[in-house]
């Protein structure tokens, strides 16, 4: 991504520990919704809202299971990454689920810069 005077942005540091203790929760929609987790918790980063193609900073990351994510091996479920207009209809858009997964982590959330 490009600054507006074409000078290339610096990339949010990884947080490899944020991403391991995101991935060990439960899926967030089966966990609030009452379904079975059938696949495990996969790591997502936040798309809805976003105008660049660039990926979202580890710090915007929701567990999610295969079924609600990508939809690649358990397709009984509304996939983000398959049909994102249904999913948001369905769940909201995927950064409200920041907050509940900051309270799961222990850790307050807060819009990084």
């Amino acid at each position: 991504m490009n600054s507006p005077l074409r000078q290339r942005l610096p990339k949010p540091p990884k947080d490899p520990a944020r991403l391991a203790a995101v991935a060990a929760l439960p899926c967030c929609i089966c966990h609030e919704y009452g379904m079975q987790q059938l696949s495990r918790t996969m790591v997502h980063h936040c798309i809805h809202g976003r105008y660049s193609t660039a990926r979202a900073p580890d710090s915007m990351t929701i567990p999610l299971c295969d079924g609600h994510h990508q939809g690649d091996w358990d397709t009984s479920k509304i996939a983000l990454h398959r049909e994102p207009a249904a999913w948001k209809a369905a769940y909201g858009v995927d950064t409200d689920w920041i907050s509940w997964t900051e309270e799961r982590l222990g850790q307050p959330y807060r819009v990084k810069d």
